[in-house]
């Protein structure tokens, strides 16, 4: 059992709600006899100073409080070290906890986990010097995350939901080139994903078959379509049905080009750069408290 932890919390995550899970958490853990200490940085630059502290420093775990985007501040703190990572969910997409299997709505089933749940190594995605754990969307699903970040109103998933509507009616089709394990592919297409995970978006099963200890992405790419077969095909993404319709092509490779102009990609809801960008697959890169 670990009986230490440091607890890296965003309490501006998960539309406030992140402080008051952080609390039950914090509470069953030390009850139980769990050494917790809270790490809470100014911004995301001093959260990760604090996280890598508390690594370089011997800490038992790593535990994110709040949304991908603190799990993925996590990430790159113990990637590639023997410090495992839990997850205590509590934003509006939670999809590390959905690839880990953790509970999303109940801080204390997720926060036995971290108390009694096995330690299981797991891919990492890495572009340039990051890390990221579930996908990396570099088209439309990008384009829809940066208009998300932008807007103000609404508030959750329904914020999403708009900005999907308005990049809908702004979709064209774009000129891709990837590199899929040194094979080079052409294509035009409105979505490319890169998953480590199945899911992104808040349960999106974009690439439904993605294993996270196989050493491979799964890629998804949406091809050029008319909008009403685009409108069509996008609900099916939730389920995973997507990658049936013939418009959706799906590889597998370890390392992954994506190439085209004017697209900002983003993983695990992160911005990370201008396209073209590299994405490796690194086998085991880090470990995960998931559940027995």
């Amino acid at each position: 059992m670990i009986t230490d932890i440091a607890m890296l919390v965003n309490p501006r995550s998960g539309q406030g709600r992140t402080p008051a899970v952080a609390l039950r958490a914090l509470r069953y853990l030390r009850e139980s006899g769990v050494s917790t200490s809270v790490l809470v940085g100014r911004d995301e630059a001093d959260s990760l100073v604090l996280a890598r502290r508390a690594v370089e420093s011997g800490t038992g775990a790593l535990v994110a409080c709040g949304g991908d985007g603190v799990v993925n501040l996590a990430l790159q703190a113990v990637a590639g070290t023997d410090t495992p990572f839990g997850v205590i969910p509590a934003g509006t997409g939670n999809d590390h906890a959905r690839m880990l299997g953790v509970a999303r709505h109940d801080p204390i089933a997720a926060a036995r986990v971290v108390l009694d749940g096995a330690v299981r190594p797991i891919d990492l995605g890495r572009v340039g010097d990051r890390w990221f754990g579930t996908a990396f969307a570099g088209g439309f699903d990008a384009l829809v995350t940066e208009r998300t970040n932008r807007l103000k109103w609404p508030r959750g998933k329904l914020r999403y939901n708009l900005a999907m509507l308005v990049e809908l009616a702004a979709l064209r089709p774009l000129d891709y080139v990837l590199e899929l394990d040194g094979r080079e592919v052409s294509t035009q297409a409105i979505l490319v994903a890169v998953g480590n995970g199945q899911t992104y978006g808040g349960g999106m099963r974009i690439c439904p078959d993605a294993v996270i200890d196989d050493g491979l992405f799964d890629v998804t790419v949406i091809g050029a379509a008319r909008r009403d077969q685009i409108v069509r095909l996008l609900p099916t993404i939730y389920p995973g049905t997507h990658v049936e319709h013939a418009q959706v092509t799906t590889y597998r490779a370890s390392r992954v080009r994506l190439s085209t102009p004017g697209v900002t990609g983003y993983a695990d809801g992160e911005r990370f750069e201008k396209l073209p960008v590299t994405c490796e697959c690194v086998p085991l890169a880090a470990k995960a408290l998931v559940p027995v």
